[in-house]
Parts: C-alpha cells; sequence; structure tokens
C-alpha cells in the first residue's frame, strides 16, 4: 500500500504505478475543470501530520457533478462504477482503486458547495488541490463506529491539531439535530486528552450539555425510532428488522430511501 505522503519527487511517483494512477485521475479532473477534494489518509496527513498507508485515493464531488467525472475518466481509458448510488462510486485500474464520495454511507455527510468553498489547497503528488475542510472532515468521520471500523481515534486527532483554527460554529451547525454524536466525541476528547480540554472552546460544551439537560428534563419521543443505523450499518440491523424500530436512516428521518439501505445492507456480506 503507498503510504499517505502529500509530496513525493515526482520521478518516484511515475515509477509507482499506484501513485501515477491516483496522479493522473487528479490531473485528469483538474484539465476537465471539474471540481473536487482530496480526503481520507491524505487529508488526515495534512492536518495531522500523521501518515499510514492507504489502499485507495479518497476524492470527494458534488454528487451532480459524478456524470461529468465518469465521463472524463473514462475518455483516458479508466472503468467507472457506481455500485452505492446514494453515495460512493468508484474508479479502477490495473487493481488500483479511486474511490469518488459524495455522502457518507448513512446518506447525512452529503458534499455541498460549501465543501469546496472552506477548503484550504495544497499539493498532493505534485498536483495544486483542495483538501476537505477539517471541519467536514471530522463531521463525516464523527458517524463511522462499525465494529471493524472505527474513526473516533481520527476525530480526536483532528481536533487536537485544528482546534484553534476551526470554526466551531460551522462544525456545530454541519452535526444539526445529530448534536449528541459532536458532544460523545468532544467528551471522548477530553478523556483521552485531560491536560488539553481546553481545546475545545467552553462556549460548546456549555451548549451542548444544555441541550442534553434540556432533553434529559423532557419527554421522549414517543416514535421508537433507531439511529444507530448512522453509526454502523449492521449492528443495528436487529433493531428496525426484528424489535419495531424505525430506521433512522429512511425519510422523514433520514436522506436514504428503502432501495438505497437495501443495497448498503446485502454489501455487508461482501465486506474485507
Amino acid at each position: 500500500m503507498p503510504a499517505a505522503s502529500l509530496s513525493s519527487p515526482v520521478d518516484g511517483i511515475n515509477c509507482d504505478p499506484t501513485l501515477h494512477f491516483y496522479r493522473h485521475v487528479m490531473q485528469t479532473l483538474r484539465d476537465a475543470d471539474i471540481p473536487f477534494l482530496v480526503g481520507g489518509a491524505y487529508a488526515l496527513s495534512y492536518y495531522t501530520g500523521m501518515v499510514r498507508p492507504t489502499k485507495d485515493l479518497d476524492l470527494f464531488i458534488c454528487r451532480q457533478h459524478y456524470e461529468r467525472v465518469s465521463d472524463a475518466l473514462q475518455q483516458v481509458g479508466y472503468t467507472t462504477e457506481l455500485p452505492f448510488p446514494h453515495w460512493l462510486g468508484k474508479v479502477r485500474t490495473n487493481g488500483d482503486l479511486v474511490d469518488l464520495i459524495f455522502s457518507s454511507g448513512n446518506g447525512v455527510a452529503e458534499v455541498d458547495d460549501a465543501w469546496l468553498e472552506h477548503a484550504p489547497t495544497t499539493e498532493v503528488l505534485g498536483v495544486s488541490v483542495k483538501i476537505c475542510p477539517v471541519e467536514e472532515t471530522i463531521w463525516s468521520k464523527a458517524f463511522i463506529m462499525e465494529r471493524e471500523r472505527y474513526d473516533g481515534a481520527d476525530v480526536v486527532h483532528l481536533i487536537r491539531a485544528c482546534s484553534e483554527t476551526m470554526d466551531w460554529h460551522r462544525l456545530l451547525r454541519r452535526f444539526s439535530f445529530h448534536w449528541r454524536v459532536l458532544l460523545s466525541h468532544l467528551t471522548l476528547f477530553g478523556f483521552v486528552y485531560p491536560a488539553d480540554r481546553d481545546m475545545i472552546p467552553s462556549w460548546i460544551m456549555m451548549e451542548l450539555t444544555e441541550r442534553l439537560q434540556q432533553e434529559v428534563l423532557g419527554k421522549p419521543s414517543m416514535q421508537p425510532v433507531c439511529a444507530g443505523t448512522l453509526l454502523s450499518r449492521e449492528q443495528y440491523l436487529v433493531d428496525v428488522e426484528e424489535q419495531g424500530y424505525q430506521d433512522a436512516r429512511l425519510h422523514p428521518f433520514g436522506n436514504m430511501t428503502p432501495g438505497e439501505t437495501s443495497i448498503w445492507t446485502d454489501a455487508i456480506k461482501n465486506k474485507p
């Protein structure tokens, strides 16, 4: 697996077929004037300095641009597919892979124009690109709590690295009525780094804990909804399939359709 370093000598990139593929995909989209953002391990490295192996390149795009992206990449000889129409497309060549991400698996963190507006610019593999904003990176990672993958450590490291420059108000707005998920990660941050608790602005902790107090004192919703499906596509299926809870991913609670959740569930058997 290539390491997630942001920059390497161009000669070295050209000698590595995987890195050359990544670079060519990004350059192709730049030449076609299609906006995209680099995320995943490369974004984590940009913000935190943490370099780790990665098996693919994550590019974030707006959903309405997918067809243009697919056409541009097919014209240069790559294969594209849309296995999960609600959030993910793929680009392949010779066993290498680029993910084209326009939402999250739970349908919550949709890529919109604000991702592009707030994205910093850097160089990845010799190409000038925009990186996913740290606020949106935290937002999308905060919901990943599968048995085989949990991104909470990434969230904590991103907060530690970017707390002083982060737009905390925009982050709070992104979580919207899923604010309990944000509070859980901020609470965990104080547990992981007790000497650095002041990296989180006091106002946001007070705001969130006040919301929590109001909820505790109020009456719970009468609707039997399970929001666990927003955190794990597998571990809460028993709740929505056997125990009578409504799936929070589905309208009117979430952004997904029954067909989309079925495709996402059927893919569980094929996961690594």
